[in-house]
């Protein structure tokens, strides 16, 4: 909820207020899905892959907005209903609205750019008013689980707003700085990004001034065309930092080459986390138990304290490492970082979210993006978790396509065939039609996946077909693929059919 008069938003904009009083407030949160609008919010009217915001204004009104974000008025208002804040036009070529594949018009980018002033306003007022902290986090992978983890920590010392899942592009970004208020401690972020400017085009629109980058991966690589590429991309965000003598700080992960190299980048006081002895904030003594949760001895400068992860994955230490940095420079002693991390559950739904069946199938569903580096820290998991107890169960990677690889998407789908036959993994089943999964397929055959060890389907429902067949109790199974694949049907299906076991 933002605390602002419709006159003051239409300044901050540059818009035209129509139908309204100047003085009204807006008392209800900002949205651009109307169904979701309560009695004195503000609507967005933002164009989406199927229907236009603009046709929604009325009703918006209706429901009780004091106002909507318009690029166009709307004439068809009942009278008294409400106000439209009409927005200037933007050229299009200097905005940066990838995530409105429907603005044929320019209409959604002039409502994006009017939206982000809007947070960009809010933010400054509640840092400079209030002390709001915002904490911003980029990385080719990862980004979500360690927001989770940075809210989690957080959440002990103060009151957090954070997106729900990877809500982190042009929209999602202004959208949750919006839900900060006066109440508000900490806003953490994520930065998520497809082209060079898109990290530092997030970063004007709620300046961090703690930055996190956790690596550079090959996500994207088709967009950006080179790692090299996404390191500069990922490196704006420590370019936005204010510098050190106005609390200013980038955490960067020193088993990353890549991103230790952005310690020349920033005028923020670095501090590095990572394995090695050189880093700041490091994990020592690992261990994952039977469901690959790590514990380990968080060892940093203001001393040291025993972590027990409850979020699964080996990968997850790093995260949490960086969660330690941000929740110690927010004024927390090693003790309390600790004491939270333990309690951190996932937060994202789909994101190696293990769960049970009542016949002892355990399903791990890791659904919700995949690209190299991600998909290779769930195979080591699934891997781990077969070898749990001293037994050897069977293991079954239910995977589709990894998106957004450019030219090298045949090459990176071989490449993790290969892997998790080397891994031992038992069976593969590889879900769709295209050259990637073709690749993915034949990468496992050639690396020694033979007969019904491996299988390549076409269809979701031919991947249920072969799993409702042939698991058994005690398999591990994990589902995996970029988001647009919507494989989390398999894993729901599995525990939908043979019964969750319910979790105390």
């Amino acid at each position: 909820m933002i605390d602002l008069t419709l006159g003051e938003i239409a300044g901050i904009v540059g818009g035209r207020l129509v139908g309204g009083d100047p003085a009204t407030a807006v008392t209800g949160s900002v949205e651009f899905d109307s169904r979701r609008l309560e009695a004195g919010g503000l609507f967005l009217a933002l164009p989406g892959e199927r229907v236009d915001g603009h046709d929604f204004v009325a009703r918006a009104l209706e429901a009780g907005a004091v106002a909507a974000l318009v690029a166009r008025e709307i004439t068809d208002v009942p009278a008294g209903a409400g106000a439209q804040i009409v927005v200037p036009p933007v050229d299009r070529r200097e905005t940066n609205a990838m995530a409105l594949a429907a603005d044929s018009d320019g209409s959604g980018a002039a409502v994006l750019a009017a939206l982000g002033s809007l947070a960009r306003a809010s933010v400054d007022r509640l840092v400079a008013e209030h002390g709001l902290v915002v904490v911003g986090i980029t990385g080719s992978s990862g980004k979500t689980s360690t927001k989770d983890l940075i809210g989690a920590v957080l959440s002990a010392a103060g009151t957090v707003i954070a997106p729900p899942g990877s809500f982190n592009n042009e929209i999602g970004h202004p959208w949750t700085a919006l839900r900060a208020d006066e109440t508000t401690d900490f806003l953490v972020l994520e930065l998520s990004a497809r082209a060079p400017g898109n990290i530092r085009d997030l970063a004007g629109i709620a300046p961090p001034r703690i930055g996190v980058v956790l690596n550079v991966g090959t996500a994207h690589l088709g967009e950006f065309g080179s790692r090299d590429v996404i390191a500069a991309t990922k490196g704006e965000l420590v370019e936005a930092l204010p510098d050190a003598a106005h609390g200013g700080l980038a955490v960067l992960n020193a088993d990353d080459d890549r991103v230790l190299g952005m310690a020349g980048r920033t005028s923020a006081e670095v501090v590095t986390v990572g394995s090695g002895r050189s880093a700041h904030v490091r994990a020592e003594n690992v261990t994952l138990d039977d469901e690959v949760r790590a514990s380990f001895r968080l060892v940093t400068p203001d001393g040291h304290a025993d972590v027990a992860l409850r979020v699964h994955g080996e990968h997850q230490v790093g995260n949490a490492l960086s969660a330690a940095a941000v929740g110690m420079a927010c004024g927390m002693d090693v003790d309390a970082v600790a004491a939270a991390l333990g309690t951190a559950r996932a937060a994202s739904a789909r994101r190696m979210d293990v769960r049970a069946t009542v016949d002892g199938v355990t399903v791990i569903n890791d659904s919700y993006n995949a690209n190299p580096d991600s998909m290779r820290a769930a195979l080591k998991s699934l891997a781990v978790m077969a070898r749990s107890g001293g037994g050897h169960r069977r293991t079954w990677a239910v995977l589709g396509e990894m998106a957004e690889l450019g030219e090298d998407s045949v090459t990176e789908h071989d490449l993790i065939g290969r892997f998790l036959v080397r891994l031992d993994v038992s069976q593969l089943v590889v879900v769709g039609r295209g050259r990637p999964q073709r690749a993915l397929f034949q990468g496992a055959v050639q690396e020694g996946s033979w007969g019904a060890e491996a299988e390549h389907v076409e269809t979701v429902e031919e991947a249920l077909a072969v799993l409702d067949e042939r698991v058994e109790p005690g398999d591990v199974v994990l589902v995996k693929a970029s988001a647009a694949v919507g494989l989390w049907s398999v894993a729901e299906h599995l525990l939908a059919t043979r019964g969750e076991e319910k979790s105390e």
